[in-house]
């Protein structure tokens, strides 16, 4: 990019902070300005003023034709911090589009997927050059075969601003297959069934559901999940016969304690229906016969506090992964089908304090465990004639390893994926009688430019404060040194349990090849080493997430990989509140910081029970109606510890039909920010106002996102001509 933009860009970031700390400067971007409206908040005698409580909008006013006195001066504001970011970044808009296009021509557009056997039938998904979206498509018994089109998603989305397509379930018999559609991003789907032998779609449709649906075996009969239409918890089990109004189906099951959610699937013998109710800290299942749709429900094991279990079927047995007896890493047992209540369980796979059980895959003659020891993910497989019990082979210091859904039951074929921070992904058939291993997919890079042999990764080791070691994974270039110049973005998450994999990337490139090191944080609120890691990160251990965040960047400036004037940081969701409450602890450890659709009003949310996700989520962060809970919570939340002092220069992303974290938490806390910083850094908020919590639908606006992103670091950097 021309140099003379990125002066321009110097010149209104200047001129659009100048305004507020002199206010004779004729400014060129004006800062919005939120209005204050004072609301009182008051719990445990403690109040909160929150001077940007009107910014909350009901789903009713988002959608009305007409909008409200309310709806309009929210909008106004969001619309007001869109055009002040477009006006701020446009210097960079060139560049963007060069990103953009870098980081499309990297991808193989005509591309398709690894096709998979199921019921007679390969299944394939596939894209066309330039088409936004899938096709999906399957041949019969060969691949020699005609193809079948089932949905060409890119006519499906052609009227829509945000279209997602999910859910897709053929029906025993492959003549129907149901699926779900969401136009509006708020993950509320309208399943419906598509006729494959005629092309037509039937007149069943089934709104504000989950998307999922399992069929029973008689082909007329579909099991699924209705939400709650103001929370969204998933709360209802409904039967539905096909040919019948959805306002007849019938409800089979009720998860009537707000802390739970509900589900519905099949086992993969194709035998049992599964009803699963679900908290953070407790599970419980019940069954029917497939072929017995309209039967009694058999309830598995009753729920108990701090006891979960998950249920899958073979033979004569359900096994049963679980935590019972302290198992806290997760262990492997098994129960007779007519003999299913705890007493009864037998240990097939023993507890292992240095090893967590993350999944199983149950096939004829093999059961595989999908583990992690170490931070590392591994493949074990395991003859049931107990013959043979050996780990698949993994040589590189970081990586990431994962088996497919393989539905088929009689195999000896085990189908994986496997990429790390250098190498990107292949999709692996191997052998587990013999041994031998197929490449079947590896992912191209386009561009001519790509070799991985020019990338380094390795992962460190930082001491956290209370003694406790920090893995961090990095990649770089093998041509970028480490130093106190050196650019490094260090990305977290640390919630839910949820493991950031040491995965390739291809948009990452555009960032290596500029100079930057990127770095996952794996601290304490992810399972990367084990259960415990993830409960010492939650609750009220919560802080040790952020502290954990902190000092791995400590680590990393104290022993020169970078300085804190070319140190960055990244997350999303709950990663977006590690971002907020970072930058409230320790800004001065960042240039720069990107919080996506960040949960950082806590303690706002948390007491609302009609918002999303929260009756559910008490286990994760607390109940703040508990007063010390309330405390905890109130002592990190980053939208009630903000303060007057500096912060870094920050990007924040949100989107307005968000429903996990509601667009208004990051506008307000934007809004706050703005009143009280003292600094001149750039503050932005960027709300796109056709989407949700996942971002564009689309693959390549998807990329666009991404370009914006890097774009923002880029230029902190200086790196526009690079």
């Amino acid at each position: 990019m021309k140099s003379f933009l990125k002066g321009y860009l110097i010149i209104c970031i200047t001129f659009a902070f100048g305004c507020k700390t002199d206010k004779s400067m004729n400014t060129a971007v004006k800062t919005p300005v939120a209005e204050k409206y004072p609301e009182e908040l008051n719990i445990h005698n403690d109040t909160r003023v929150d001077n940007y409580y009107w910014m909350r909008l009901t789903d009713e006013q988002k959608v009305a034709n007409e909008k409200d006195e309310q709806t309009q001066k929210v909008e106004n504001y969001l619309h007001a911090e869109n055009d002040y970011f477009d006006k701020v970044t446009s210097p960079t808009n060139e560049f963007q589009e060069l990103l953009y296009q870098e980081m499309k021509g990297r991808i193989k557009e005509d591309d398709e997927s690894v096709p998979y056997l199921r019921n007679g039938y390969f299944y394939i998904t596939r894209y066309e050059k330039g088409s936004q979206y899938p096709i999906y498509s399957r041949k019969k018994e060969n691949l020699e075969a005609n193809e079948e089109i089932l949905f060409d998603v890119n006519d499906e989305a052609k009227e829509h601003e945000y279209f997602r397509l999910t859910g897709i379930n053929v029906s025993p018999n492959n003549n129907l297959v149901a699926f779900a559609t969401d136009t509006v991003s708020r993950r509320q789907y309208t399943i419906q069934v598509k006729n494959l032998e005629t092309g037509e779609l039937l007149s069943d449709k089934i709104e504000n559901t989950t998307g999922g649906s399992v069929w029973a075996n008689d082909n007329k009969t579909l099991f699924y999940t209705k939400k709650d239409p103001v929370t969204l918890r998933s709360s209802i089990i409904y039967r539905h016969t096909l040919g019948t109004d959805s306002s007849l189906d019938v409800p089979v099951f009720e998860e009537k304690d707000e802390t739970f959610g509900t589900y519905v699937y099949k086992t993969k013998s194709r035998k049992f229906i599964v009803i699963g109710s679900f908290s953070t800290l407790s599970s419980e299942f019940r069954i029917i016969s497939a072929d017995n749709p309209f039967g009694d429900w058999k309830l598995i094991q009753p729920r108990e506090d701090n006891l979960e279990y998950s249920l899958e079927h073979f033979g004569d047995h359900f096994y049963i992964q679980t935590n019972k007896d302290n198992a806290t890493n997760f262990k492997l047992m098994k129960t007779p089908i007519n003999k299913t209540t705890k007493e009864n369980w037998v240990d097939v796979i023993p507890h292992r304090e240095d090893t967590l059980l993350e999944d199983i895959s149950i096939f004829k003659e093999y059961l595989i465990l999908e583990e992690r020891s170490n931070g590392l993910s591994k493949i074990r497989i395991k003859r049931w004639d107990g013959k043979e019990d050996y780990y698949l082979p993994f040589d590189e210091e970081t990586y990431s390893a994962g088996v497919y859904s393989n539905p088929e039951f009689d195999t000896e074929i085990i189908r994986f994926s496997y990429n790390s921070l250098t190498t990107p992904n292949s999709v692996i058939d191997f052998n587990m009688r013999d041994r031998s291993k197929e490449i079947k997919k590896e992912q191209e890079i386009l561009g001519g430019k790509f070799d991985k042999n020019n990338y380094r990764s390795e992962r460190i080791w930082a001491t956290a404060r209370d003694g406790q070691k920090i893995p961090i994974s990095l990649v770089y270039h093998k041509n970028t040194k480490f130093g106190k110049d050196t650019p490094l973005l260090q990305y977290g998450y640390g919630s839910y349990g949820a493991t950031i994999s040491d995965g390739f990337s291809s948009t990452r490139l555009s960032l290596l090849d500029r100079g930057f090191v990127y770095a996952i944080a794996h601290i304490r609120g992810g399972q990367y080493l084990g259960r415990e890691w993830y409960n010492d990160g939650k609750m009220m251990n919560k802080k040790n997430t952020f502290f954990d965040f902190v000092d791995c960047s400590k680590y990393l400036i104290n022993n020169e990989y970078t300085s804190s004037d070319h140190l960055y940081a990244m997350g999303g969701s709950a990663g977006g509140l590690l971002m907020g409450a970072v930058s409230n602890m320790n800004p001065e450890l960042y240039n720069g910081i990107i919080a996506a659709v960040p949960f950082v009003d806590v303690i706002s949310t948390m007491l609302d029970e009609s918002i999303p996700l929260t009756t559910g989520e008490f286990d994760e962060w607390g109940n703040p109606k508990e007063k010390e809970a309330y405390d905890y919570m109130l002592s990190y939340s980053p939208y009630d510890q903000v303060a007057a002092k500096e912060y870094p220069n920050m990007l924040v992303t949100t989107g307005y039909f968000d429903s996990q974290v509601q667009y208004w938490e990051p506008a307000k806390w934007v809004a706050k920010l703005r009143d009280m910083k003292t600094d001149s850094n750039i503050l932005l908020l960027h709300t796109n106002m056709d989407v949700g919590h996942g971002g564009a639908s689309g693959r390549f606006d998807a990329l666009k996102e991404i370009a914006r992103d890097y774009t923002f670091f880029l230029a902190l950097e200086d790196k526009l001509d690079e």
